[in-house]
């Protein structure tokens, strides 16, 4: 993929496998935050932030950022009063360049590389807490991996996992969802919406998903 490219949304949403992944993000990590983040209002890491914050236990911690990217979703748990600037936070990206612009910002304890279609090579319930922005949308990564990263978080931890409002049906994350309630590994499930982006002259200033907020059993 060319440097060349101005890259954006219809980019992220074309990417079907892990290396359409790591090629895409590349190419747009070094211009990510600026060229689409800040230029379209892209408000829905802070959104998720938000929603754990406003739930958030004193034993929600360590915190597992899932699909971290340039760390936008930690950028906004930082700035907010309700969490302490020694966050416990890690990171977890399948693009080592979207990992080294997070790193830069200082706002992770610990950064992980890997791919969320296979088993991730982290220990057993060591979290207390998961968020994910971005990460569950037209792409490769679908509700399967939701049990891993159940795997990683301990007996009564918050997740606060968003899904993008189309492929919530395409890809059949409520079943899913469903799936895990039913055999009682979840509680229920509250849904909150999100809209991704702040200006109203954004060309998908419509476009929204679903915050699904919930607790390992």
């Amino acid at each position: 993929m060319s440097n060349n490219k101005k890259l954006g949304l219809e980019d992220a949403y074309a990417v079907k496998t892990p290396d359409d992944n790591r090629l895409l993000y590349r190419a747009w990590a070094d211009t990510y935050d600026e060229s689409f983040a800040r230029a379209r209002g892209y408000q829905y890491p802070q959104k998720i932030a938000a929603i754990y914050a406003a739930r958030a236990g004193h034993d929600d911690t360590p915190i597992l950022d899932i699909g971290s990217g340039t760390g936008l979703v930690a950028e906004a748990l930082h700035q907010l009063s309700g969490c302490s600037g020694d966050l416990a936070l890690d990171g977890i990206d399948i693009s080592p360049e979207m990992l080294q612009a997070s790193s830069r910002k200082n706002i992770y304890r610990q950064l992980f590389e890997a791919d969320l279609t296979q088993p991730v090579p982290l220990p057993d319930e060591q979290y207390g807490a998961a968020v994910s922005a971005g990460t569950f949308t037209h792409g490769h990564v679908g509700p399967d991996a939701l049990t891993e990263i159940l795997r990683l978080c301990r007996s009564g931890a918050l997740l606060v996992i968003g899904v993008n409002g189309t492929a919530f049906d395409q890809y059949k994350f409520g079943s899913a969802f469903a799936t895990l309630q039913a055999d009682n590994r979840i509680t229920p499930i509250e849904y909150e919406r999100v809209r991704y982006y702040a200006k109203a002259d954004d060309p998908n200033a419509d476009d929204q998903g679903y915050a699904a907020v919930f607790r390992k059993t």
